[in-house]
């Protein structure tokens, strides 16, 4: 494993990169395979998500291991002590850019516990993806806390209902939200981050959207909370 610690924004928030993470990407990708079809997300992901569970013993041996083998990054570049697993799953981006909803349009953030990190696992990587990071341009928001999450949603909320209905996935930067940083999607990476900083994937408009884990834009996404 070769890891890297970069930091973004204003904030500085740190971002773990760690290349060669698991040895055999397409092994663990084949776990997602046995798992598939993958089912529709309750949320704003743009996509499909198959929840692993104790049940799912190789896949749920993957994410244990994961998180162990994860810890000394998440201590020291969090300063926590320890933390607990909150969900492992497998997940592939599927929605077309013009089946957007205008809250899928903007980057957006997983929690306003600063001790929620989000474990992202890139398995199989179209070209040109990744994972960046944002700052609200209006506010100044680059995580988002319980003091300014009424301020963020309410902004986002607004510019997101100016947005052009064809705009898609945002690329780089546009008239509300700045690009603070990016990491580009290689197999076998792992990145670290916090689950309130501003973050969005890169989605290519000529990116494969198949609900086949062999095909589409699969990732492992791991959630943890430290303490």
């Amino acid at each position: 494993m070769r890891p890297e610690l970069r930091r973004f924004g204003n904030s500085q928030s740190a971002v773990v990169v760690i290349d060669g993470f698991s040895g055999d990407a397409e092994a663990v990708a084949e776990l997602a395979d046995a798992l598939a079809p993958f089912g529709s997300v309750g949320n704003y992901y743009p996509g499909l998500r198959r929840t692993i569970t104790p049940d799912d013993a190789p896949a749920n041996d993957y994410v244990e291991r994961s998180c162990a083998n994860a810890a000394q990054f998440i201590a020291g570049a969090f300063d926590v002590d320890g933390f607990d697993l909150v969900e492992g799953s497998f997940s592939l981006v599927t929605l077309d850019p013009s089946d957007l909803q205008p809250a899928q349009r903007a980057p957006h953030f997983d929690s306003t516990d600063q001790k929620y990190y989000a474990l992202l696992h890139y398995l199989r990587v179209p070209e040109g993806t990744g994972t960046a990071f944002y700052r609200q341009r209006s506010t100044q928001i680059e995580r988002v806390t319980e003091v300014n999450v009424s301020t963020f949603v309410r902004t986002a909320e607004a510019e997101a209902a100016m947005l052009p209905c064809d705009s898609g996935y945002i690329s780089a930067s546009n008239q509300f939200f700045e690009q603070i940083g990016a990491v580009e999607a290689v197999q076998d990476r792992l990145i670290i981050y916090q689950g309130s900083l501003l973050h969005s994937g890169i989605i290519p408009r000529d990116m494969n959207l198949s609900a086949d884990p062999r095909h589409g834009r699969l990732t492992a996404n791991i959630f943890v909370r430290g303490h």
